[in-house]
């Protein structure tokens, strides 16, 4: 049984789904994969060349955890509770090429595929729908360690394409079917400095959320207008009104984003919807570098140099501080990835995929 699942990139909403607010996101075509096969005994072995790690264990020794964000074990843990019986163990092989640790949801990938090849392989599947298997994902490496986090990364390489999720007031996601053209993904090699942008970003805004709403009990992050803000800056420093215009204006640009995504695009059109997505992801990007400072100045440059080489516009990706972007480059791919690698990144020619699927 081979199962395949992919990383993903945020088209519009970083750093707001914790808030409440929507997101779009995409799967991209950088994968995950687990090939495994059954066993004679109740032991699960686990290779990862990649990593050069092996990990091994009993059925009958998933609880407790032995490690931190134990989640092969938690995961079985999650099946088991939903009904899923499980009396041989499974020798696997997990490949992947998503970039590790750069905002590309490898690690979700990773237990969506491991998800996904349970059910497949237990001794009575229950063939879960992507959805569910996003679901159960996020359950185990989320819920069951009590760890913050939203749905978006475990839905978007579930379900794969591009998807519109809102986790206000109830989950809702929808698929969107837009045709689009080529990306790039450029790792920047550094390290993310994902406790310090939380800080900020996260942490900061909660405060600022709290403290206007206490001068304006009428504030709400879901409908103010970006105008109504500019009062604020009687109880707020410059520092934290631009954090909140920012996240403001964000949430409008995502609007902008779903209805540009919502279309229906026909080839005559396509040059104008290029653009006009580029400049969408770009206008988030500035809010991402100026007020939330999620960039780096090797981002930058990075930045600089793809959208130079014919990028029509792009953004970090994830958590920031390091990690990854991506940029927009339906004509121009291959020029945009060598003027990536040139401002030292690493870059990836990648396009929207599917999701969480069984490869023969």
């Amino acid at each position: 049984m081979r199962i395949s699942t992919p990383g993903r990139i945020c088209f519009f909403g970083e750093h707001q789904d914790y808030l409440g607010l929507p997101v779009i996101a995409a799967a991209i075509s950088r994968r995950i994969s687990i090939d495994g096969s059954y066993r004679n005994d109740d032991r699960i072995v686990l290779n990862l060349p990649d990593l050069n790690e092996k990990i091994e264990f009993s059925l009958k020794e998933t609880f407790p955890y032995v490690i931190q964000r134990d989640y092969f074990r938690s995961t079985v843990n999650v099946l088991k509770r939903k009904g899923l019986v499980f009396s041989k163990g499974f020798d696997c092989v997990i490949h992947g090429n998503i970039p590790i640790n750069s905002g590309t949801s490898s690690s979700s990938a990773l237990i969506v595929s491991w998800a996904h090849f349970l059910d497949k392989m237990s001794d009575n599947p229950v063939n879960f729908s992507q959805k569910e298997l996003g679901e159960i994902a996020n359950a185990a490496e989320v819920l069951e360690f009590g760890e913050p986090g939203g749905m978006m990364d475990h839905y978007s390489t579930a379900i794969g394409n591009v998807i519109y999720l809102e986790s206000q007031p109830q989950i809702y996601v929808e698929t969107l079917t837009p045709t689009l053209g080529t990306f790039v993904l450029g790792d920047s090699l550094e390290p993310k400095d994902t406790l310090g942008i939380l800080a900020h970003c996260r942490y900061g805004m909660e405060d600022l959320v709290k403290k206007v709403t206490q001068y304006d009990p009428g504030f709400s992050i879901f409908t103010t207008q970006l105008e109504q803000t500019a009062d604020y800056s009687k109880i707020l420093s410059q520092d934290e009104l631009s954090l909140l215009q920012a996240n403001v204006d964000d949430r409008d640009i995502l609007l902008k984003g779903k209805a540009l995504l919502s279309q229906d695009v026909d080839k005559a059109g396509a040059t104008a919807f290029d653009k006009k997505l580029g400049d969408l992801l770009y206008q988030h990007y500035k809010n991402l570098r100026d007020h939330k400072r999620t960039s780096t100045p090797k981002i930058e440059r990075m930045m600089d140099a793809a959208l130079g080489a014919g990028a029509l516009g792009g953004k970090i990706n994830g958590s920031g501080g390091g990690g990854c972007m991506f940029v927009y480059a339906p004509t121009k791919a291959a020029e945009v990835a060598a003027a990536i690698e040139k401002a030292g990144g690493k870059s990836y020619i990648i396009h929207v995929d599917s999701g969480t699927r069984t490869e023969a």
